[in-house]
């Protein structure tokens, strides 16, 4: 079953889609790639493999529109604009968008699986290491994960928004709450692939104690569709 939902977010100060497929399950947020919106994974056939993960009520799969990420490819405002927006895309996360999952999952404690490709992998990375209360598992495939890369500005709203800078200075109970989540890290090497991004993630996490692991796929996956559709149900088969 399908569900469509659209509302306005204070946050992102703009609408925003929400889709969610299935009936039951573990929830697992599905973040798109960089200009992709809610209905991305599902034009690019990501809900056919996992159809019967879905069917089987093992999972309930939920995405929304990639507003910071379609701010940055299309270069939209100014850089200390675009970064703004990613903070506030994952306070929307928080604040709006699993508040949500757990009223539709009739559980208000129920924790969320956090998934993506390229710049999702990112998102899914950052949403679990800043808000370790609400997400417990995140699949992180062929990820991008320094955005000082796309975005000329270093600021506060940067650096909170990406574990690369904050991961090193983080400490107390989120840390300690952190140590109980666990993150993958699974990369193709074949062509457009960057398996060195993973390893880096996986020395910031492992520095501070964080479970992650980084599974290398071999040069016949490439930074592409085809790899995710084999990546995400292998996963999520040994989560859910």
């Amino acid at each position: 079953m399908k569900s469509v939902n659209r509302w306005y977010s204070p946050r992102l100060e703009r609408d925003i889609s929400v889709v969610r497929w299935g009936h039951f399950g573990r929830p697992v947020l599905v973040f798109p790639t960089a200009g992709g919106d809610a209905e991305e994974i599902e034009r690019m056939r990501l809900l056919d493999v996992l159809d019967d993960l879905v069917a089987g009520g093992r999972v309930k799969v939920y995405s929304c529109d990639s507003v910071a990420g379609r701010a940055m490819v299309n270069e939209e405002g100014t850089p200390r604009y675009r970064t703004w927006l990613m903070n506030q895309f994952h306070q929307f996360v928080y604040h709006e968008m699993v508040p949500a999952i757990r009223a539709d999952c009739d559980n208000d404690s129920i924790g969320v699986v956090s998934a993506g490709a390229s710049i999702g992998a990112f998102n899914a990375l950052a949403v679990l290491c800043r808000f370790p209360d609400v997400f417990t598992d995140a699949i992180c495939m062929s990820g991008t994960y320094d955005m000082t890369r796309f975005i000329a500005a270093y600021d506060e709203d940067l650096f909170f928004s990406s574990p690369l800078h904050f991961l090193p200075g983080l400490d107390g109970s989120a840390l300690d709450q952190l140590r109980q989540r666990n993150v993958i890290l699974a990369s193709g090497e074949g062509a457009w692939e960057n398996i060195g991004e993973s390893w880096r993630v996986a020395e910031a996490l492992g520095s501070k104690g964080v479970p992650n692991r980084v599974d290398g796929w071999g040069p016949e996956y490439e930074h592409n569709w085809p790899t995710w559709r084999a990546m995400l149900p292998h996963y999520l088969n040994q989560l859910a």
